[in-house]
């Protein structure tokens, strides 16, 4: 009987720990400021725990079918079975806008509005009393990737004045866009431990800019990038075969090719918990 008990206990968990609800907080882009949509998969079990917040990328969170992108529900997933509570931000819906992956659908000032919401993200978990304040972690994929950067650099414009409970308290970067240092400026620099994971061989973020960006932080900056030989863009999403995107064809003419890289896939699977457990534990 004990263990039956016992079963249904750690299912339960295991459900809680799946099911993500939906909230709203504002963004910090006002006034007038965007209510923002966020989904919440708590951490199971009593007390206070660890958060993360999730970026998505150019293309949103959802499927045309409203389902959220396997990649990051497999992600907030493995982040809540860890004991770390997750909140994804929706930038683009609570905007009414669509995808943002070509240059025609392309919105700088909401490209540029992004890093604000991610502070409304970290306020948000601050002032739940089932996360840890101080120990909130920041993730985005591509351009979410690239909110990243402009999120934690020294010279972000979205950093709040005060931040009581902390900043955020270690980052990572998949593939991020905007490694340009016109954009970030000739060194970079940032308080937020931070780690890039990037393919080699991927043309749609590509490396060279992140490595000479990446290459020669500033003092006190802590930088580690992982670079995956024979990776595509998206190598982290959960079974999707490597394929071209002529839809999203660059400015300069470049097609984008996206795709999963077991090998690349394997590492950021154990890579990326060990680093945020390393700061937020």
């Amino acid at each position: 009987m004990r263990y039956l008990m016992a079963m249904v206990f750690m299912l339960c968990l295991v459900g809680q720990a799946h099911a993500q609800e939906l909230v709203h907080f504002p963004s910090l882009d006002g006034p007038p400021a965007t209510q923002l949509d966020g989904y919440l998969w708590r951490a199971p079990g009593p007390g206070r725990s660890p958060a993360i917040v999730l970026l998505h990328g150019c293309s949103g969170m959802f499927t045309k079918s409203g389902k959220i992108y396997s990649r990051d529900r497999d992600w907030a997933m493995r982040f809540t079975s860890m004991g770390m509570s997750v909140l994804e931000v929706d930038s683009f819906g609570p905007r009414h806008h669509g995808q943002m992956c070509s240059p025609r659908t392309f919105s700088p000032s909401l490209y540029a509005a992004r890093a604000f919401d991610a502070y409304a993200a970290l306020r948000y978990l601050q002032s739940q009393n089932f996360v840890e304040p101080d120990r909130i972690g920041l993730l985005g994929w591509s351009q979410g990737g690239g909110t990243v950067l402009n999120t934690i650099r020294t010279s972000s414009r979205a950093r709040p004045t005060s931040l009581p409970d902390g900043d955020f308290r270690a980052a990572v970067a998949f593939y991020p866009a905007s490694c340009r240092k016109r954009v970030q400026g000739a060194v970079w620099s940032s308080s937020v431990p931070l780690l890039v994971l990037i393919g080699a061989d991927d043309v749609w973020t590509p490396l060279p800019p992140c490595l000479a960006l990446m290459n020669s932080p500033a003092p006190n900056t802590k930088v580690t990038m992982k670079i995956y030989p024979g990776a595509y863009h998206d190598f982290d999403w959960p079974n999707l075969p490597v394929h071209q995107i002529p839809a999203f064809r660059t400015k300069k003419g470049v097609i984008p090719i996206e795709g999963t890289n077991n090998a690349a896939r394997a590492d950021a699977l154990q890579r990326v918990p060990a680093f945020f457990a390393s700061y937020l534990r």
